[in-house]
Order: C-alpha cells, then structure tokens, then sequence
C-alpha cells in the first residue's frame, strides 16, 4: 500500500510472529496444571488465592504475547514512516495506513503497562513479594488501573484497523471520493490519544472518588465524537454514490449500522450514574460484541471479500458472500440484541446458572448463536473452493486507485521490480479516468 518492497525489519517482524506459537502453546499447557481459575482479568485477590503453575503460565503466555505487539507495532510505524515511496506525500497515504499507524503508536504506550503489571503479579505468585496483597499492604485496585490502562485502549486497538478497513472499502465500491480525508486522519489520532484517559469507567463500582468518576465520564463520552466524526464521514461518502453491493460492500455497510449500536452503549456506560445499575449485567456483554462481533468481525469479513482477489489471484462467489452476509446480520442481531434487555432486567454476567424468569430471552440469544455458526458454512466452502477454482481475479478487480492494485495478483516477492511512483490520491474517484493507475512506470520518474 506504501510501494515498500518489506518491512523496515524483517527479522524483527518474524521475531514478532514466531513468539505467538510458545505463547498458544504456554496457554493450552496450563489447562494441564489445573487451569487458570481466575478468569480473563486475573484480578487479585483470586488470582493469589487460587494460584497454580496454570496462572503463572498464563501470565507468562500474556506478556509474550503482548512483547510481540510491542515488536510489531514498532515495525509498523518505522515502515510506514521511512519505507513509503518518496513520491507519496502524506495526504496521499492510504487511511488504512494512519489506522494502523495511530494502533501501533497506541499499542506502544499501553501495552508495557499491562506486561508491568502481571509481571508484579506473578512475583507475587512465586516470590513472596506484596504488591497486590491485600493482608500484606498490597493494594488490589492498583492492579486494576494496571490492566484497564491497556485493556480499554486494546479494545481501540482491535477497531481502529477495522476503522482503516471502511475507509478503504467504502469509496472503492461507491466508486466516490472519500469524505473528509484529514478529518478521518486527525480523529484516528484523537482516538489513540484521548483512548488513553477513559480506562477508569470499567472501575466505576470499585470505590472510586466521586471527582475520578466525573473526569472519565467526561473522556469516554469525549471518545465518542471522533468516532462520530468517522460515522458521518462514511455515510457522507455513501450519499448519492454508485453504490455496488458486491459482499464486502454489504459487510461494510452493515459494520456501520452494528457499530453505531454498540457505541450508542457504549455512551451509557460511560455514564457512572447509569453504570452504577447495570454494571457486570448481560447490557455490557450487548455492548461489547456490538461493538467487536458487530465491528471488528464484520470489518475483517469486509477486507476478506475485498482483498482475497488481490492475495489468492481468485475471485470469491457474490452469491455465497451474499448468503454469509444475511446469516451473519441476522445472526448478530438475534444473538445480541436481546441481551440488552437481559441486562437492563439484572441477569449478571459470568454466572452459570440464571433465574428461570430469563429463559425466554436467553432461548432466543441461544437461537441467534446457531445461526451465526450456520453463517461461518457458506463463508468456509466460498473460500475453499474460490482459492482453487475461482474466477480469475487480474490484478485489479474493482477499479481501485490504492497503491497495491497496481501489483500482480498474488503479489510477486518484494512486490515491484522498480519502485512505483504516485501520480494521484488512492481515492480520487471522479478526478481520474476508471481503471488509471495510481503509479507510473517510468524508470526514470522512479529512479528521480
């Protein structure tokens, strides 16, 4: 997407890649140990009380993981900021690349956070130190800003790629111009920055100071307007387009209509006042996987049907992508959508059994799960077969005008045997002639 024919470092990158594997692996063998039984959270004091060689695997699997985000994002912003052509200005670079560039810068502030604080908790464990400890001086809550610090951010850490997505697939099947291009830049930034200060509304029941409580209301609630800001942008660059409603258009679309759900409950839980009464209720469960099924799901399954052709050289078939998409929406909703009502009515999450008078509400949740796993068939058999029998896709299937189109499907080694040099923006639709490349190939424009 930026003409670099690698990443600044490679070694790096493999290092990054192969540090998941002993990771995974750390994590299934602790099932052998017993088990980590003190959740997704790890907080203290059960994490102390029920510490095993599981919880001290799982701790160590965590921060190998997150050592491999570090590496990674730290690649990502040197390449995107040392490894784009000359010829690429910076209003020119892809808005999926601010988004992975504003993740990575993100992930580099928050994520030692989150390794300081699980490394302290398993000296804990091991070595008879105190740091959360409670009947030692330790201090449980400590641990908790520890974890949010990261844990909020992570969840702008997983959309804010997906955001990237959008603002790619959108103008290429409206076949327009994307609207407001440095305001989609500036408010990617604004998210990674101001996601920085909102993680203390996860902690709103935990004795926190009244003044603590009206200053993140305020940041999570201000988190919201870039968000909004994207909204509007993309259904502005929707207006009166040459809308094709090829698959990956349909995911996009219905991205933006599952998020705005899942950010419109997001807004009330960041109010402390009515987090207070539904706080570990089945309404935060709604609102999370509205906001990471409903977005991040849906925006990979977006870049899937957009970017196969470009990866395999094959097409995928609009029908079965069509199939996936309606099974998929339905299922979201139908799974999802009840749980509001769950929540707002008191059933807790993380509990096993519930009251009888649930049963209904939660039958129909049950349904709507079944039919998301029906949706991954159609969407399983669409790949398998278009990856070996596919239409052939050529090397630029939509008429897109973003740097990597201009390659061969699949890509060759490296990408390009010369440079290519930038002649116009990635969504200058309407400014340029349908199907003109974004690059030249003159040997002397890329050697100058």
């Amino acid at each position: 997407m930026i003409g670099a024919r690698d990443m600044a470092f490679p070694k790096l990158n493999a290092i990054a890649f192969w540090l998941n594997p002993p990771a995974g692996a750390l994590v299934i063998g602790s099932f052998y140990f017993g088990g980590s039984q003190s959740g997704w959270t790890a907080y203290p004091p059960l994490s102390l009380v029920t510490a095993n060689t599981a919880q001290s695997m799982w701790i160590l699997a965590i921060v190998l993981v997150g050592t491999s985000s570090i590496l990674g994002s730290l690649n990502f912003v040197v390449t995107i900021w040392k490894m784009k052509v000359p010829s690429m200005k910076w209003d020119e670079l892809p808005l999926f690349c601010w988004a992975i560039l504003a993740t990575s810068l993100l992930a580099l502030v928050s994520t030692p956070v989150l390794a300081a604080g699980l490394v302290l908790l398993l000296f804990d464990i091991n070595f008879g130190t105190s740091f959360f400890k409670p009947d030692a001086g330790g201090n449980v809550v400590i641990y908790q800003h520890l974890f949010w610090f990261y844990s909020h951010p992570a969840v702008y850490l997983m959309i804010l790629p997906i955001f990237g997505i959008l603002s790619d697939v959108i103008p290429v099947h409206a076949r327009k111009p994307i609207f407001g291009y440095k305001i989609i830049v500036y408010s990617s930034l604004a998210i990674c920055f101001v996601g920085l200060f909102v993680w203390v509304h996860h902690m709103f029941t935990s004795g926190t100071p009244g003044w603590m409580r009206m200053f993140f209301t305020i940041s999570t609630l201000l988190v919201a307007v870039p968000t909004g800001i994207k909204i509007f942008s993309w259904v502005a660059t929707l207006w009166q387009g040459k809308i094709r409603y090829t698959s990956a258009m349909l995911f996009a679309i219905g991205l933006l209509m599952m998020f705005v759900l899942g950010g419109l409950g997001g807004v009330t839980l960041g109010t402390a006042p009515f987090d207070g009464h539904v706080h570990d209720t089945y309404y935060v469960v709604a609102h999370f996987h509205y906001v990471l099924f409903g977005g991040s799901v849906f925006g990979i399954y977006a870049a899937i049907y957009h970017w196969f052709p470009k990866m395999t050289g094959r097409m995928l078939n609009e029908t079965l992508g069509k199939i996936h998409f309606v099974l998929t929406f339905i299922g979201t909703n139908l799974t999802f959508l009840p749980m509001h009502e769950l929540g707002l009515q008191g059933m807790p999450r993380r509990v096993a059994m519930y009251d009888p008078q649930f049963e209904a509400i939660n039958q129909l949740c049950t349904y709507g799960a079944y039919l998301l796993a029906v949706s991954v068939i159609p969407f399983t058999l669409n790949v398998i077969w278009s990856w070996s029998s596919g239409a052939k896709a050529g090397d630029n299937p939509w008429n897109a005008l973003s740097l990597e189109w201009t390659t061969s499907s699949p890509p060759a080694i490296e990408n390009w045997e010369k440079l290519p040099v930038v002649t116009h923006g990635p969504y200058d639709y309407g400014t340029v002639t349908e199907g003109e490349s974004l690059t030249t190939s003159s040997e002397a424009e890329a050697t100058a």
